[in-house]
């Protein structure tokens, strides 16, 4: 099973027991995190696409360590003026370990069916009079 989850504003593909590097979340070390929005779920080749997210499903994680990437160079040249600047930046990140996918309840379908009659019922009642 696995879910599409949209975080920091891009989405991640997680299923339990990933570890996924998500951009700086305002969460303790060893606190638990849960994300709302699930735009997709697929468990045994069911599909079940969210517009724009699936209710009732969450996704739980642990968070295990904060830290920062590998340092990335920009570079900045205008040709022909002697003008030259280089700058470092180390994106912060939070890796946090999926612990479950929540599925809501699932619902009966006798519920359904007593709902019909009760529908049918009525109409044929309101034809009648």
């Amino acid at each position: 099973m696995y879910a599409i989850i949209e975080s920091c504003g891009k989405q991640y593909k997680v299923a339990q027991g990933d570890v996924v590097f998500f951009e700086k979340l305002d969460a303790e070390e060893g606190k638990k995190v849960t994300f709302d929005s699930v735009v997709l779920v697929s468990e045994d080749g069911k599909v079940q696409v969210g517009s724009p997210y699936v209710k009732g499903v969450k996704v739980e994680g642990k968070v295990v360590a904060h830290g920062k990437a590998k340092k990335i160079l920009v570079y900045k040249m205008k040709p022909k003026k002697n003008y030259r600047r280089m700058q470092g930046h180390r994106q912060p990140y939070t890796k946090v370990e999926i612990t479950s996918i929540k599925l809501p309840a699932a619902k009966t379908t006798t519920t359904k069916a007593a709902t019909t009659k009760t529908a049918t019922t009525k109409k044929a009642e309101a034809k009648e009079a």
